[in-house]
């Protein structure tokens, strides 16, 4: 139940920033018989999966490094991620009973959530800087990150748990300052484009 519990939570997490990624990961492993997959999750180690998800993968990793559009693939994205956690941690415990399934469709919906809001909202910021570099750092430490997740969900699953409680706590405690930063931003940027109108000439 614990590693079931860990794997679950790691695609879920992991869905919420680096989703194709999480999929290819499991299926790979799997295929190669050094990852146990549950039934629910057991279709992960098709062919067919695994080279969807490494394409959708590849695609992810080449827009993630584009500064401004990175923010529009995570506002598409915004429901795909959310309800794909969903999804895997309800088949994680796909043999267990329904209400078990529920209970982890609801957390893997909000852990993908919560992983996805800290993304956006920290990329929402960190693009008003013009140079690319902020942009690309942030993009490679959570390729790292998601990686680093997602290998000690399937083998150390203790570490995975304790390490995600404290993630979830900052998580809680940034988002609410990442999007009043945003929001800030954004009335900022309004009032900087509606002020030339106000003056004769736009002086």
């Amino acid at each position: 139940m614990l590693e079931t519990a860990a794997l679950a939570a790691g695609l879920s997490w992991a869905s919420g920033f680096r989703l194709y990624l999480a999929v290819f990961a499991a299926g790979v492993l799997a295929r190669l018989g050094l990852l146990e997959l549950p039934p629910g999750l057991q279709p992960l180690e098709s062919w067919w999966v695994i080279g969807v998800a490494a394409v959708l993968a590849l695609a992810e990793f080449v827009a993630d490094k584009v500064p401004g559009f990175d923010s529009v693939w995570d506002g598409i994205h915004t429901f795909v991620r959310i309800p794909a956690g969903a999804i895997l941690a309800a088949a994680a415990f796909g043999q267990l009973d329904p209400q078990w399934v529920v209970a982890a469709g609801l957390i893997g919906g909000t852990l993908a959530g919560t992983a996805h809001a800290a993304k956006a909202g920290t990329r929402a910021l960190i693009n008003v800087s013009p140079e690319p570099f902020s942009n690309w750092a942030a993009s490679f430490t959570e390729d790292l990150t998601a990686a680093g997740s997602l290998l000690l969900a399937f083998f150390l699953p203790v570490v995975f748990l304790v390490m995600l409680v404290v993630f979830l706590v900052v998580a809680i405690w940034l988002i609410p300052k990442l999007w009043r930063g945003v929001r800030r931003l954004h009335a900022s940027l309004r009032g900087r484009t509606e002020r030339p109108d106000t003056l004769p000439g736009g002086r």
